[in-house]
């Protein structure tokens, strides 16, 4: 009988993959660098195989082999990790450890009805919390760290599910007597030569104003960001930003809603135009055994939208069903 990896030579070997860093792959194993590349060497050993082409210096190149192994094996380990889950999940749903992430421009304005309402309606599980961006904590989830996410739609969410929630519109945040103030609504195509303050890189919403911007007649999205002087780790610092008339920006409602804008000498008018909103929306690993309990948390979050939305909210009723929704 052939000799199986075990499932923590699969995990450093699957990290390794997503992250093509041995640094990072050992702090996302919670090992040291030296353990992880130990135990991807006692692999090769093991299948009598080269997963790494080590001819390339510094640099992480999988084999052919190599690659195709660590597909498997990650198909195999999230088959592993199901087992337990399942038969957790049919014996008492609702239950047990929840590991949540959610990303920085929801979490401020969100985390407290939320910890609530899992509190009032699901004392049975233990929350834990993870506030990172959506391309950190994508990488977490795919790698076994966490089982839900809180993200901001459209985004970059291949292979996971996701189950959209409500919709979050975009306004402009502007410094008093600023040009466009006096306006009840800004239409997407008078932020052409406006200098915009974006989030960082890495935050989901500096490609959503990116976005938003790029429908109005003319604009140029090179221009834009070239143009773009000031970039915020937060939107209360952009919103410091705004006041100090270092350009004006793009803030979600629910931001707006939950108190950003107090204390501060700015103004917000709605955005009109073409797609100007995000979706709230959750997302988990595809084929999770407790996707019957995600769809009945998403129910339960659903009730939080504010009840001012025009837009309808999903139809979470068929609870269990596979939910098919991608983020484009």
């Amino acid at each position: 009988m052939l000799p199986l990896p075990s499932a923590q030579q699969l995990r450093y070997l699957i990290a390794l993959s997503e992250l093509r860093h041995f640094g990072r792959a050992a702090a996302a194993c919670a090992v040291t660098q030296s353990t992880l590349s130990a135990g991807i060497m006692a692999l090769e050993r093991q299948l009598d195989a080269q997963l790494l082409d080590r001819t390339v210096g510094k640099k992480v190149v999988f084999t052919p082999l190599g690659h195709d192994i660590a597909n498997k094996g990650r198909q195999a380990l999230e088959a592993l990790e199901a087992v337990p889950q399942l038969a957790a999940a049919a014996r008492t749903p609702l239950t047990g450890a929840l590991r949540l992430g959610i990303i920085p421009t929801i979490g401020p304005f969100l985390l407290t009805p939320l910890v609530k309402i899992i509190r009032l309606r699901f004392p049975q599980i233990v929350l834990s919390l993870t506030e990172d961006t959506t391309e950190h904590l994508l990488e977490k989830l795919s790698l076994g760290r966490l089982d839900m996410l809180v993200l901001a739609m459209p985004c970059l969410c291949d292979g996971t599910e996701t189950l959209p929630l409500w919709q979050d519109p975009f306004h402009v945040v502007m410094p008093e007597g600023h040009d466009l103030s006096h306006l009840t609504h800004v239409p997407v195509e008078r932020l052409e030569n406006q200098r915009m303050i974006m989030m960082e890189d890495g935050h989901c919403l500096r490609e959503q104003t990116l976005a938003v911007c790029r429908q109005g007649r003319g604009w140029d999205s090179s221009d834009g960001e070239g143009d773009s002087t000031f970039t915020a780790t937060s939107l209360q610092t952009m919103v410091e930003m705004v006041e100090l008339s270092l350009g004006i920006g793009v803030v979600p409602a629910l931001a707006i809603e939950n108190g950003l804008l107090q204390n501060h000498r700015v103004v917000a008018r709605p955005l009109s135009g073409g797609p100007v909103w995000r979706t709230i929306g959750l997302a988990w690993r595809p084929r999770s055994p407790r996707a019957a309990d995600f769809h009945t948390l998403a129910s339960a979050f659903a009730t939080l939208a504010p009840a001012n939305r025009e837009t309808p909210r999903p139809d979470l009723s068929a609870i269990g069903k596979k939910d098919t929704a991608r983020s484009k």
